[in-house]
């Protein structure tokens, strides 16, 4: 019983970084990511030619990003923007 429980707090705090991720995202980067890529900002994960190819140039290019936009977001809001993207686009480990 102890263990389904851990479990369950796991897996809504696993779903909670990732609802906080992508609302982070869709306010801060969608704009400018649909400007890139003629209206279709997720195209911009998708594209057969995208630049990143591990977990680390993601770091780097979330934090560059953001710099660039002027996000004040704490590093566990970072985080949270890596984990969407990794879940939903990259599947990086």
């Amino acid at each position: 019983m102890k263990c389904s429980l851990l479990a369950i707090g796991f897996l809504l705090i696993s779903l909670q970084v990732m609802a906080d991720g992508k609302a982070l995202h869709d306010q801060s980067c969608m704009e400018c990511h649909a400007t890139l890529m003629g209206g279709k900002a997720t195209m911009i994960y998708t594209r057969p030619d995208r630049k990143l190819s591990d977990f680390q140039q993601l770091e780097s290019q979330v934090e560059s990003c953001g710099m660039a936009a002027g996000v004040e977001w704490k590093p566990q809001e970072y985080q949270q923007v890596i984990q969407y993207l990794t879940k939903t686009f990259y599947q990086f480990n």
